[in-house]
């Protein structure tokens, strides 16, 4: 059973990453997820000397609103101090993670809150982190049922939206053009992003996030140019780096987010090969 949670749970993330991860490949923004699983620790340290508690729905508010200034001070460097997204991603991130370290080291250095829990959480402790009703009773996995909540608002948010997603993504002028309003449906998404993220850091880890937001995706790009085909392949190539991830972790008796991203690296190799052998 607990096998069937933990895959579950990866699988949930790898699905919510690749929708997502799909339209920041064809942005060229795949780092923002690398950016915001950092430049979040400042927000969680802060929301922990608020609530003095690391089980607190003031750590994923803090996360949340750091993931958004930090998608801003991106887009802000970029139009209006003419750095390429790249560098504005590199300054962003690096003074806030900074920032959040050293709050970490001096105020916080007896509490259990740290780079390495942010960063790389524990996947297999999601069977026996549990909620529970208003009658004490467990009604599933606390990261299970988190995710799957952001899954669903995650598809909604695709359904209902995919034409504009569409042509802001791949011809903002056109967009603009027709009266879209760019620069909203793109702090639309990054919104999601850092959603995402911060729904994801505690069970999963901050780096099997950025993993799954990238990889599964590049892996669809190389093989289809229809966007509607890239988001179903990126999900199924996530679940199934989630399922084969967790089997080869039990097989070499190792780490279950690596083994995850391991196999997502696989993946794309795989369908790297195939284009090429067929070009």
């Amino acid at each position: 059973m607990d096998a069937f949670w933990i895959i579950l749970t990866g699988s949930l993330v790898a699905v919510s990453c690749a929708l997502l991860g799909s339209f920041l490949i064809l942005r060229k923004m795949s780092m923002v997820g690398d950016a915001i699983s950092h430049s979040v620790l400042p927000g969680i340290v802060i929301a922990f000397f608020i609530a003095g508690s690391m089980q607190s729905i003031w750590m994923l508010v803090g996360a949340g609103i750091l993931g958004i200034l930090t998608t801003f001070l991106i887009e802000f460097f970029h139009q209006k101090g003419r750095l390429q997204t790249d560098a504005s991603i590199g300054v962003t991130f690096t003074w806030l993670f900074a920032l959040g370290v050293i709050l970490v080291t001096y105020y916080a250095g007896n509490a259990h809150i740290d780079q390495d829990c942010i960063l790389h959480g524990e996947i297999a402790y999601v069977p026996i982190d549990l909620m529970y009703d208003s009658q004490g009773n467990p009604i599933g996995p606390k990261a299970v049922i988190i995710l799957s909540f952001v899954l669903v608002l995650i598809l909604a948010f695709i359904f209902l939206f995919y034409k504009e997603l569409f042509i802001t993504t791949f011809d903002a002028s056109f967009a603009s053009a027709i009266g879209l309003n760019t620069s909203r449906w793109h702090y639309a998404l990054m919104g999601l992003v850092s959603l995402t993220t911060v729904a994801s850091f505690e069970s999963v880890g901050a780096i099997l996030v950025v993993a799954l937001l990238i990889a599964p995706a590049a892996s669809a790009y190389l093989i289809t140019t229809q966007l509607k085909t890239m988001l179903i392949l990126s999900s199924g190539f996530g679940i199934l780096s989630s399922f084969l991830g967790y089997w080869l972790s039990y097989l070499l008796d190792g780490s279950i987010a690596g083994a995850m991203v391991t196999v997502s690296g696989f993946i794309f190799a795989v369908c790297y090969v195939i284009v090429r052998i067929k070009k």
